[in-house]
């Protein structure tokens, strides 16, 4: 899915909602235990309630890799699952992978050759040369760690050198000589509030995927207001919010009327900031 695909798929749904599939065998309904595979039939359920209002799913791999093969089993069943039912969603692999060259290049060929994944987060702090093979995919992106929402960040990423440039801008910066708005987005956390107009001065054009909204406390008519571009440009991110809406046999349902909510007040925001 290229970035115009994207952002039609943004306007003719009037959402840029992302359900984050964070799933815990922990947490799920228990009425699911009993089936042969827990974690896809509550996953399944959570895509078939929530789909017609989001335009993206992002299976955290942390909560699949936990439950050793039966999790990765579970994970691309889901995948499969999406890109048959439902192929009009864009797919993040939330894995945060980046390692040396070679190393990398593994990554990028579990998630772009071998499951066909749209999208897949990586942290940036190995240099370019981490990156890159991931980048090397056609119609494949890289969705760059820039400024998360957890309350660690401060601890690096707002860092200033000795020119006041903080980490997270050099990162902005340089990673846009390795690839264009085409095929690179960054994550911003929802906490960040009006840094999204700092963000957003050094890339304007980038599509950003903004989790945080909902459990984490982050505010989306700020997000909206400060990281908004012409074509919509965001992508936020709601799991907890949403899958976990109810522990009860209307799991789904609720999960629906969660998802619906969201996106009653993202059509607003566009039509507000999206200009």
């Amino acid at each position: 899915m290229n970035r115009q695909e994207l952002a039609n798929q943004i306007f003719k749904k009037q959402s840029f909602l992302c359900v984050g599939l964070d799933t815990d065998i922990k947490k799920i309904p228990a009425h699911l235990l009993s089936e042969e595979d827990p974690i896809f039939a509550f996953n399944k359920a959570i895509i078939d309630a929530t789909a017609d209002n989001c335009v993206a799913y992002k299976p955290n791999l942390a909560f699949y890799e936990s439950m050793g093969v039966r999790g990765w089993i579970s994970f691309e069943k889901t995948i499969k699952y999406l890109k048959e039912k439902y192929p009009d969603q864009f797919i993040i692999a939330d894995a945060k992978r980046g390692d040396i060259g070679n190393t990398s290049a593994m990554y990028a060929r579990s998630f772009f050759e071998e499951l066909n994944i749209d999208s897949v987060t990586v942290a940036p702090y190995m240099g370019e040369d981490s990156v890159s093979p991931f980048l090397t995919y056609e119609g494949k992106w890289v969705i760059l760690l820039a400024l998360t929402s957890n309350k660690g960040s401060h601890d690096f990423q707002l860092t200033a050198d000795a020119n006041g440039e903080r980490l997270f801008e050099k990162v902005l910066r340089t990673s846009q000589t390795w690839a264009s708005a085409d095929q690179m987005m960054y994550v911003v956390g929802a906490t960040q509030g009006r840094l999204f107009e700092d963000i957003r001065r050094i890339v304007p054009d980038h599509f950003l995927l903004v989790p945080g909204i909902g459990a984490q406390g982050g505010l989306l008519e700020e997000v909206c207001r400060y990281g908004m571009n012409s074509k919509c440009g965001l992508i936020v991110n709601s799991s907890r919010a949403i899958i976990y809406a109810s522990n009860g046999t209307d799991f789904a349902e609720k999960a629906a009327e969660a998802a619906k909510s969201v996106a009653v007040e993202m059509k607003v925001m566009l039509e507000k900031y999206c200009k």
